[in-house]
């Protein structure tokens, strides 16, 4: 690691930055087959629960609703995260690759954030959707119709994608007056440009927009189930109160997996707690590699048509013999 350190640490001038290092979880590069592993488990299984989501969705005509089109694009959002992190991550596991060009950390960094928006904006479209279902039951199929979808998922693209579009050229042409070190094991651009020479607007620019997603969306999340919450409350019925719980009961332990990580590693770095470097990259690896994995599980478990779906495409046929 040491001469890793004199390699990166004599580009901390004020200029673009050729490279940057990235840190692998503590104690693991003594044992990298141990750690490849599990990585090669998460992202196969990752990919084949989501698959099997988009797949039954897609050749179910059943399905193709609002709610399962908002399910569609998690998946999708999941797929593209884990894929995303999953180069630096296998190249640390493998190849003990810390030294990353600066062209390939921008294009991980655009990348994950992206997918990370995508999943946070589809949670956000989720929630108004069961607010809705909930609280309008009776306008719903009027207000939540084809067009309003499809206008909702091109907000989603515009949101991922004009938003997130400047960013990596902002980087690439910013000054950096410090060492190159980053504090993960891929690339995240507040964690780039807070390497950058003071006074960076770039740099200003790149928080600004990670602030109004990660930020806003969480709390018109909690928000939706304020308002869902105090439906229920004035539903007289025990038992539909159960029923309408449950239909969000996998959105909502989504919408938890998602943003607790997150949150507390905003509050660690906020109030500066002395949290050691292995837990720091533990919650880090929690927030982005779990989702993707326990999602469709939740999905498939909560979800009674998905669960269904699925038992149907997938149980073996049983095949009739004539005398």
């Amino acid at each position: 690691m040491s001469t890793l350190l004199t390699q990166v640490i004599p580009n901390s001038s004020t200029s673009m930055a050729p490279t940057f290092l990235l840190v692998g979880m503590p104690g693991l590069s003594a044992a990298p087959s141990w750690w490849t592993t599990p990585l090669i488990a998460v992202y196969l299984l990752s990919a084949l629960g989501n698959s099997t989501i988009l797949c039954v969705i897609t050749l179910e005509p059943t399905l193709h609703r609002p709610m399962y089109f908002f399910l569609f694009l998690l998946s999708v959002s999941d797929i593209g995260l884990v894929t995303s992190l999953m180069p630096t991550l296998l190249g640390l596991a493998l190849a003990d690759a810390y030294i990353v060009p600066a062209s390939a950390c921008f294009l991980q960094m655009f990348f994950i954030h992206v997918f990370s928006v995508m999943e946070s904006s589809v949670l956000l479209a989720m929630a108004f959707d069961r607010a809705l279902a909930i609280c309008r039951p009776l306008h719903y199929p009027a207000l939540l119709t084809n067009g309003t979808v499809k206008k909702i998922g091109m907000a989603i693209a515009f949101r991922c994608l004009g938003l997130h579009m400047p960013l990596p050229f902002l980087l690439a042409h910013m000054s950096y007056c410090r060492p190159q070190i980053l504090t993960h094991s891929y690339c995240l651009h507040p964690d780039v440009a807070r390497l950058a020479c003071p006074g960076a607007w770039g740099a200003v620019y790149s928080f600004s927009v990670v602030l109004s997603v990660m930020a806003l969306d969480p709390l018109l999340i909690f928000f939706s189930y304020g308002l869902i919450g105090r439906v229920l409350q004035g539903v007289g019925s025990s038992e539909d109160r159960w029923k309408a719980g449950q239909t969000c009961a996998a959105h909502l332990s989504a919408v938890l997996l998602f943003y607790t990580p997150m949150i507390l590693l905003a509050l660690i770095n906020r109030l500066k707690l002395p949290l050691p470097q292995p837990a720091h990259t533990l919650l880090s690896y929690v927030h982005f590699l779990l989702p993707p994995l326990i999602n469709p599980v939740l999905y498939s478990v909560k979800m009674k048509e998905i669960r269904e779906r699925i038992l149907k495409r997938f149980q073996p046929k049983k095949v009739g013999y004539t005398q």
